[in-house]
């Protein structure tokens, strides 16, 4: 971890306050077309759930999309469908479905101590036998697809609307690093394309550790106060607050109303520290109301 978060470390404020963005889902709108055309055709096919595919559209796209899961873990979210959301869906038990266990899988993805990756995957394998092994080597194939189809696929997403005009606006009075559990690679070459990276110090993705890890070493850089993370996901509101610093909302399904709402009055209230307390309580209870946890269908 050390030489990965290196570029952060060595990175030398040249404004008092910082803002710590978000990528997927917060400035381009690239979680929708992954969930939708990439992760959930191949959780069908993969998962065997062709019989109920309307219904584990749902289940995705409520887990990844808008509820409280939003932008967690794939193999978490996954689990969580197969084990609670797919079971209580009307269509699954008006048709007597029976949701593939893969108990094994559930039970690995549920052990604090498994690395949810790729790589994890293949010790898991490494280490398995029988329907156990079977099963981890079904899912590797299916993240592996994923990958493969989100390469072919996602392409060309410009940013929301306001983003530009609010990174013009930060560059004036604060530095920026995008804040990420993204690949590298595929950050570089999104906020590249659409000539953003320029206003940024670091790109920081998954090879720089956790958001919150981010944060933290930011927070020997920046008084805490002065430290603004923006984000779309319940994840990116907890590494701010684990780091008592400032959080604000990208809305899911209102982006743009959420960057206009920064760019005239959030950033401005940021800077004159007026941010805290009332104003970022009113910007946490309405992004709650769009992560809900339970699906339409139980309600």
């Amino acid at each position: 971890m050390k030489d990965c978060i290196k570029e952060l470390r060595e990175m030398n404020p040249t404004k008092d306050y910082l803002v710590a963005i978000d990528s997927d889902g917060c400035v381009f709108d690239a979680m929708g077309i992954k969930q939708r055309e990439c992760f959930c055709p191949m959780m069908i096919a993969y998962f065997g759930l062709q019989p109920v595919a309307v219904a584990a559209r749902e289940c995705k796209e409520f887990a990844d999309l808008f509820s409280q899961t939003r932008g967690a873990n794939r193999h978490k979210t996954v689990v969580r469908i197969l084990t609670e959301l797919l079971p209580t869906h009307p269509m699954v038990t008006e048709r007597g479905f029976k949701v593939p266990a893969f108990s094994h899988y559930a039970e690995w993805v549920n052990n604090p101590d498994s690395l949810l990756s790729d790589a994890g995957l293949e010790q898991a394998i490494a280490s398995a036998s029988g329907a156990a092994k079977e099963e981890f080597e079904r899912v590797l194939r299916w993240s592996l697809r994923v990958n493969e189809m989100v390469t072919e696929i996602v392409k060309n997403i410009p940013p929301f609307l306001y983003v530009r005009k609010s990174l013009e606006k930060i560059v004036g009075q604060a530095d920026i690093i995008v804040c990420s559990s993204t690949p590298a690679e595929a950050l570089q070459r999104e906020w590249g394309e659409h000539d953003v990276a320029k206003y940024t110090k670091v790109i920081a993705g998954q090879e720089m550790g956790k958001k919150a890890e981010h944060l933290a070493v930011m927070c020997e850089k920046y008084d805490k106060d002065k430290i603004l993370m923006m984000g779309d996901a319940l994840g990116d509101q907890d590494a701010a607050e684990k780091n008592d610093s400032l959080f604000y909302a990208i809305n899911p399904g209102a982006e743009g109303a959420s960057w206009k709402r920064f760019h005239d009055e959030g950033f401005d209230k940021f800077t004159a520290g007026q941010y805290a307390g009332e104003y970022e309580t009113m910007v946490k209870a309405e992004f709650a109301g769009y992560l809900p946890e339970t699906p339409p269908w139980l309600k």
